[in-house]
This record gives structure tokens, C-alpha cells and sequence, in this order.
């Protein structure tokens, strides 16, 4: 149950500026015996007033925007905010007073596409550009436009240790990261994107808090003991004192779609969200936003990454379930990549290449109620959820920075293996994701980099990427994940863009989007009107999608040797041939044949 003011309205953590230029203070802060607001550079305190629920209050107008700030409890200790918007001097420094209603946008004609039509770009914002920055993200976004891309999703923001990170390690879920430029130059970014005809997914974290920075624990109750994650302590949805730690987050999710006009948030890994109170989190949240569309007329998306294939956290709240938009599926991806000829070590284990991806194609779910040998156990649940529930990708920050020597697709898997992969995922009835550079065959890695400054925690996140990797038998050594050339090695090679290989794959991409744009029966994303054979021993498989009276049929060969295949109808005309010589770099190995498909290509057909 959300916290309200005494005036009805919903809590808001932090400092908030009404319209009349006085500052809303409030803290959560429930076993302190004082708190008080400590303003630096004015050498003012000012008190807080004792409220219910464990909050301290003061509305006042001797804290200005821009204003340097930290709490004070007990009369000794000074912190922090945890419901800062702007760290300015790093996770350990003051805090920043924000108005985020200051900011003059110019999106008001702006309509969020359907999600059925979403085209997703995953980017990390540090490692996008040279510069690492919003505002350098700005000067591609006619380029992304062009590419065909209708949604960019952002890594997370929220300020982290030092200059360079995933963004998992997050501290402070409200404050804009400030190397990357601070809340304002977010706001010019989803603006622009906005001017570009472009919807911005922003990626948050709320199953857990990253270590350095961390003061929640003096605030009050953000964790509990009953449950433990990856990375810790679970945060605390559940257990006593639970209802603000709920706020917070509910809150959270408000302002970045409220105050920062982002269209959809990508909710990381919420499996890992322990949370067994009648209403879930997720559902209080998808209450919360629905009303905000309700009172703005916008629309906002919540898409999760979840790995527990149960339906019910993407089933409608009216059908019992949590009612979340969507969720990425790395089943699919799991099951393309052993296709490819991945390894079958860790979580690729569970996956036996071309019979799995043409299962994802059908089910979307592999595992929906069948003995997972990893897992030990029989695991998910069958879903009729349409197409547009689930996003898809052949690579992305996880698959490819999760390796150890964080190579993308382009310097694992053969130049037309690349192109096969991508119309696997294009041809898909599900939302396709692309991560930044694959569509030109980008060949720098994407490495896991932090910038710590604890020595001890540098020293746990070098022995914990070891330990991560022993399950992959990999060779070789990770890369220093503090280093500075670990970063700047996984920045992308925009110099490389009009050059050899890439130009043509870019072209290729460029097609295969424009393709999946153009054919109602790819754009569709009806699930039932799909028909998928594969035969194993020639690992060749056979996709077929109707919309109307449309048909489109795609042969892929995943083998190394020509294949023959028979096309159901005389009267189909060909729209695509990744093997054609427009699409290589090399003379093709053979010219063409009718009812031949080239190895580790794909051949799209069209009535």
C-alpha cells in the first residue's frame, strides 16, 4: 500500500519542489530518534519533523535547485539521500536538489508506438560513443532511425561508483548517472528521441542494491535477512517495515515516466525479486502506472527480464496474473545460438540447438513443463501469451559481457552465420532486440568493467568473474574488470562503419529490417498463425507465417553444406537470400540454384 501525505497525495521520497518554488523534504527513516537536513555551502540545518509510517518531513524554501545537501541522523552521521536525484560528486559525496519540472519539453504531440511495432536497441550509453555521454548519443539517432529501429533501450543510469560500469551496480535508483550527463541531458535525450519518432525503454534494478555507495541500511529496513540474492541481501518487499521500501520503488517507477517522459522501463531479472506478500511488487507497480496513464493520457510499458518461464508475471492483473507488458526470453536465444554451433557448456547445456529454436518459434517457452537437466527438475509453464510479450535476440549486453573474453557474434561465428542469425530473429513472431554494433558486425568485445575505488571489493569482483567462468571451461583470462582499457576497449568502432564486411552488413540489416516492416505476415505478431518443421540431420529449418492471405516462408540452413528444399507453392517469389552476392564479401561458393540454400544462410519467400 502506497504512503500518502496528509493532503491525500501519494509520498514522494526525497526533495521535491512544489509550484511555488518551496522544497517538499522527505526522509524514510523509521529508527531514527532525530533527522535533520544539512545544507554545506549555505552552513545551514534545518530540523525535520517526526511523521507517521517512520518518515521525517519539512517543506521549506531555504533549499533552492542545484543546492548541495545531505541528512543527518541522531545529530551525527551525514549522508547521503537515497532518494537523490543527482550525485554530483560521486556515490560517497552530497547530494543535489533537482527540480525536475524545470525542464521545457517539446514531445507533447508525442505518441508511444504500439508495442506490437516496437524494434529495440539496446545501448549502453558509456561505451555507445566515443564521448559516453546523452548528448553524444543525440548525434545517432538519425542514424539508428534509418536503420529502421523504433525504440532505443538504455542500460541503467542510476549513479554508480566511479565513471565506468555496467550500471547494475547502481546506488542510488533515482539520481541520473552524472558522467553520463545528470537528469537534465536525460530529459534533452528522451526529447530528441521523442523529435526522432523514437520510444526510450530505460533498463532499472530493483532486486538489488550495488555495494559501494550502499547507505540504505542506515536509513532503515531496505533489506532483509529472509532471502538472499546473487549479490546479497534481498531488499525487503515482504517482511516488516516493507510497505515504504515498496513505495520507494513504486515511486521510482512513477518519476521516470512521469518526470523524464521514458516510455517503458526494462525491469532487471525480477526472478530475483523475493516477494511473497498477497499483491507482488510487480503488480503494485503496474496498478500504480496504470493509474498515471489514466490521469496523462500516455502510455508507458513494463518489460522484465525473467527466466522463471511462468506466465502469470505477464498474464493481465484480470486474469490473476501481475500484468506486466513483457519479458525477454533467452530461451530463444540459448537455443539460436547451440543452432550456430555454440558450446553446450553452462546454461547453454540445456539446449539442443535446431529442435529448441524451431519449439521457441511454436511455444515460446522451451522449458514449459518438461525436466530441465540443469535445473534438476521439470520446470515452466505453457503460454498462449501473444508474440508481443516477448522479446528475442541473437546477442545482447548479458550474452555477450557475461563471456569471459566478452566477444560479440561477429569474431565467434562465420560472416554468414551473423546474417542467419539476424533473419532468425527478424522472422521471429516475437518483439526483436539488437544490441548496439551487431548490425554492422562490430568486433571489439564488450567486456564487464567497473570503477571502484575499494580495494576490497575491486579484489571480490576479480575472483568472482573466475569463479563465474569455470562452468564454461573456458580458456584464457578475463579481462581486469577495472581497468580503464577494459572500457575503452569495449567502446564501439564507429570508424568501421562504411568499411569492408561492415558496410555490407550493415546493408543486409538495413534490408532485413526493412523487410519485417513491410510483410504483414512478419510484423504480425500472431503466434497461431505459424507452422515450423526442421529436420535435424541436415539442421536446416523450415519457418512458415500467414497473416491474411499472405504467406511468407523462411528456409534456414544452420549446416556447413548446401541444402536442398522444396517450396510449397510455384507461385512464391523470393525476397531474400542472404547467401546473394549483394550480401557477401566474397564470391558466393556457388552460383545460384533453385531449390538449393547455401550453408548458414537464409532464404525468405513471399506469395
Amino acid at each position: 500500500m502506497m504512503s500518502e501525505d496528509d493532503d491525500g497525495a501519494v509520498k514522494r521520497p526525497g526533495i521535491n519542489f512544489l509550484a511555488d518554488g518551496r522544497a517538499k523534504v522527505a526522509l524514510w527513516a523509521p529508527y531514527a530518534s532525530k533527522a535533520a537536513l544539512v545544507l554545506p555551502d549555505e552552513k545551514l540545518t534545518l530540523a525535520l519533523e517526526k511523521k507517521e509510517k517512520g518518515y521525517w518531513e519539512l517543506v521549506t524554501d531555504q533549499i533552492k535547485p542545484n543546492d548541495k545537501y545531505k541528512f543527518k541522523l541522531d545529530g551525527t552521521k551525514e549522508l547521503p539521500d537515497p532518494a537523490s536525484k543527482a550525485q554530483p560528486d560521486g556515490v560517497h559525496g552530497a547530494s543535489q536538489a533537482i527540480d525536475v519540472n524545470n525542464f521545457v519539453w517539446s514531445d507533447q504531440s508525442w505518441t508511444n508506438p504500439a508495442i506490437a511495432n516496437y524494434l529495440i536497441y539496446e545501448l549502453h550509453t558509456g561505451t555507445f560513443t566515443p564521448q559516453g555521454t546523452f548528448a553524444s548519443i543525440e548525434s545517432k539517432l538519425a542514424y539508428l532511425k534509418e536503420l529502421g529501429i523504433t525504440a532505443i533501450e538504455i542500460m541503467p543510469v542510476a549513479q554508480f561508483p566511479g565513471n565506468r560500469n555496467w550500471g547494475y551496480d547502481g546506488v542510488y535508483p533515482y539520481a541520473v548517472q552524472n558522467s553520463y550527463g545528470g537528469a537534465k541531458e536525460l530529459m534533452k535525450l528522451v526529447d530528441a528521441c521523442h523529435k526522432n519518432g523514437l520510444a526510450v525503454i530505460l533498463d532499472v534494478v530493483y532486486n538489488h542494491i550495488g555495494p559501494e555507495g550502499n547507505y540504505f541500511g542506515n536509513f532503515g529496513p531496505y533489506f532483509t535477512d529472509k532471502y538472499h540474492t546473487p549479490w546479497g541481501q534481498a531488499i525487503n518487499f515482504d517482511d516488516a517495515w516493507c510497505d515504504e521500501v515498496r513505495n520507494y520503488f513504486v515511486q521510482n517507477v512513477l518519476m521516470w515516466f512521469r518526470d523524464f517522459h521514458i516510455d517503458g522501463l526494462r525491469l532487471d531479472a525480477v526472478h530475483a525479486i523475493k516477494d511473497f506478500s498477497p499483491k507482488h511488487i510487480l503488480q503494485e507497480i503496474k496498478e500504480a502506472v496504470d493509474g498515471l496513464m489514466a490521469k496523462t493520457g500516455r502510455t508507458h510499458r513494463l518489460i522484465i527480464e525473467f527466466d522463471l518461464n511462468d506466465n502469470r508475471f505477464i498474464n493481465p492483473i484480470d486474469e490473476h496474473g501481475y500484468g506486466m507488458d513483457a519479458q525477454w526470453i533467452d530461451e530463444f536465444h540459448h537455443a539460436l545460438r547451440v543452432a550456430a554451433g555454440e558450446p553446450k557448456t553452462g546454461y547453454y547445456g540445456d539446449f539442443n540447438g535446431i529442435a529448441h529454436l524451431a519449439k521457441s518459434y511454436r511455444d515460446a517457452y522451451v522449458y514449459d513443463g518438461i525436466y530441465s537437466p540443469q535445473r534438476l527438475k521439470t520446470f515452466g509453464t505453457k503460454t498462449n501469451n501473444p508474440g508481443q510479450q516477448f522479446v528475442v535476440f541473437s546477442q545482447n549486453h548479458d550474452h555477450v559481457g557475461n563471456r569471459m573474453l566478452g566477444e560479440r557474434s561477429s569474431t565467434l561465428y562465420s560472416f554468414e552465420m551473423q546474417k542467419l542469425m539476424a533473419a532468425a530473429v527478424m522472422v521471429s513472431p516475437y518483439l526483436p532486440l539488437l544490441f548496439m554494433g551487431e548490425e554492422w558486425g562490430e568486433q571489439n568485445p564488450f567486456l564487464y568493467f567497473v570503477s571502484h575505488s575499494d580495494e576490497k571489493l575491486i579484489n571480490a569482483v576479480r575472483k568472482g568473474r573466475q569463479e563465474e567462468f569455470k562452468e564454461f571451461h573456458a580458456n584464457g583470462e578475463a579481462a581486469d574488470a577495472q581497468a580503464e582499457d577494459t572500457f575503452n576497449r569495449s567502446k564501439l568502432n564507429w570508424e568501421s562503419l562504411e568499411r569492408g564486411h561492415h558496410k555490407t552488413m550493415l546493408h543486409y540489416y538495413r534490408a532485413l529490417i526493412a523487410l519485417r516492416k513491410k510483410l504483414p505476415a512478419l510484423y504480425t505478431l500472431n503466434r497461431q498463425q505459424l507452422a515450423v518443421k526442421f529436420n535435424e540431420q541436415e539442421q536446416t529449418l523450415h519457418l512458415h507465417r500467414w497473416q491474411g492471405g499472405q504467406h511468407v516462408h523462411c528456409f534456414m540452413n544452420f549446416s556447413k553444406q548446401p541444402q536442398y528444399f522444396t517450396t510449397p507453392d510455384k507461385d512464391l517469389k523470393m525476397v531474400l537470400d542472404s547467401s546473394s552476392a549483394k550480401f557477401r564479401v566474397d564470391e558466393p561458393a556457388q552460383p545460384y540454384q533453385a531449390s538449393v540454400i547455401q550453408p548458414e544462410s537464409v532464404i525468405i519467400y513471399v506469395n
